[in-house]
């Protein structure tokens, strides 16, 4: 159980740098994408998709496990120990999966952060801010005019009259 944590843990750190280095570089993908597919239908040069990075969900698990597939192999083919492994093939995808997408999480927050982007979200906030104030001061003018309105006070009915009133006795 320890190892199958370290390796979980592991994962997600892999899935954190890979799709980071994907964000900032695709050659690799980009290589693929050039052998894979016929001139006219290869990616365009501003393209940034990568293997993980601005994949749907099923592509990058698709990759994922094609990657961790082919490393498989490699291990039980080179080392001459057979373990039975699947716990930390498993725990390998699903850590990679998870640290693909708090990477994807924190460069996006990363690039929505930036100053401008902060300056256009405080100016939206200040021009809303400024709306309900209107808003309120129209409402407090409103309430203001209905405490100086007093109904005159109605003597209070007995039930016996309201239900004459209604017509349900006589």
């Amino acid at each position: 159980m320890t190892l199958e944590i370290i390796v979980f843990i592991g994962a997600i750190l892999f899935g954190i740098v890979w799709y980071w280095r994907e964000s900032k570089n695709n050659a690799l993908y980009r290589l693929a994408n050039k052998i894979t597919h016929a001139k006219d239908l290869q990616m365009k040069a501003d393209n940034r998709k990568g293997f993980i990075h601005q994949q749907p969900f099923l592509l990058r698990l698709v990759w994922i496990t094609v990657l961790f597939t082919v490393g498989a192999g490699l291990v039980s083919a080179v080392t001459p120990i057979n373990v039975f492994f699947i716990q930390y093939f498993a725990s390998a995808i699903v850590g990679t999966l998870i640290g693909s997408y708090f990477a994807s999480a924190v460069i996006f927050t990363k690039e929505s952060t930036s100053k401008e982007n902060l300056e256009k979200v405080f100016d939206k906030g200040k021009d809303f801010v400024e709306d309900l104030m209107d808003g309120a001061e129209e409402v407090v003018e409103e309430t203001k005019q209905e405490t100086t309105k007093k109904p005159e006070p109605e003597a209070k009915k007995s039930a016996r009259d309201r239900f004459k009133d209604k017509g349900m006795i006589k």
